[in-house]
């Protein structure tokens, strides 16, 4: 099969900026009323189209090539042998994550020292030489969580997974992990990978004082409760946990496969990495699994 380069990438401030207000002058007059100005958000426009033009322009001969825009990434068909190079912030690698089974990812950070480069590692420079030998480049595989519906539906994500309302306003659910059950209302359930530990899970964690998070080749999760609401009917004391085999930073012992949420509300819903856009739904008595996933993402490093 032709090797293909996908180039992934997001829409800029400045593209947004023009939707919205139509005209460069109507956007600075926007920026300027806040205390910004156009030229900082037209830099930052032009150095991640000069990333994506640098990829795209310099890939070895016989490649094939497509550039996706993060939203339509659930309607794009990523085959086998595709390379992804992703230009953007490390939150675009994890948009990929779900969609990806086996493909290799190169993530290309077009503002060093502005992005925090954890998962876009490279110039795109470097970039286009991982391409001219993919096979030699090395690889490290993150762990990542994944849901499932009782119906068969099933959702993967490489930072975390959120379980509750649609609106993160007080859910009802019967939460089990291993032996320990307990009726719950609250804003929602985060199980988080290692990869996940430097975003939502980092601040759950550092609110209650600190506690220990996974590394991202780590096989295991951990999980937070927001905001339980003990009442007559709930309770709040299965707050915290890990998942897959270490020891628990809360409540529960390490060990236990994974986390059973049944539904007692009209619908909660299940989303990855922030895209709410992309979720399953789940309607009163469904039982939703969430634990470790059954794929790990090929990220080059």
């Amino acid at each position: 099969m032709r090797s293909r380069a996908v180039v992934v990438y997001r829409r800029t401030e400045l593209d947004e900026l023009l939707d919205r207000h139509g005209t460069r002058g109507q956007a600075e007059f926007f920026l300027r009323t806040r205390g910004r100005t156009l030229d900082e958000v037209q830099r930052r426009h032009d150095a991640a189209a000069a990333a994506r033009a640098a990829v795209a322009g310099g890939l070895p001969e016989g490649w094939a090539l497509a550039e996706v825009e993060r939203a339509d990434l659930s309607r794009f068909l990523v085959a086998p042998e595709d390379v992804m190079v992703v230009v953007g912030q490390d939150g675009l690698v994890a948009n990929v994550a779900k969609y990806l089974d086996g493909q290799l990812v190169i993530g290309v950070d077009p503002e060093p020292g502005v992005n925090t480069g954890v998962l876009v590692r490279h110039s795109a420079g470097e970039a286009l030489r991982l391409l001219r030998a993919p096979e030699s480049a090395a690889v490290s595989g993150l762990t990542t969580v994944e849901a499932r519906l009782d119906d068969g539906q099933s959702l993967c994500a490489l930072n975390e997974v959120f379980v509750g309302h649609p609106s993160h306003q007080s859910a009802r659910y019967l939460l089990q992990v291993g032996e320990y059950r307990e009726r719950q209302s609250s804003s929602g359930v985060i199980v988080g990978t290692g990869t996940g530990a430097t975003g939502w899970c980092a601040s759950i964690a550092h609110d209650r004082g600190g506690r220990r998070l996974p590394a991202p080749n780590d096989a295991s999760l951990a999980w937070f409760v927001r905001e339980a609401w003990p009442s007559p009917a709930t309770g709040a004391n299965l707050i915290e946990g890990m998942l897959g085999g270490s020891a628990s930073p809360g409540a529960v012992t390490g060990g236990t496969a994974e986390l059973v949420v049944t539904v007692e509300s009209d619908r909660l819903v299940v989303f990855g990495d922030g895209i709410e856009s992309d979720r399953l739904t789940a309607s009163w008595g469904q039982e939703i699994r969430v634990g470790v996933g059954g794929r790990r993402l090929r990220l080059a490093v």
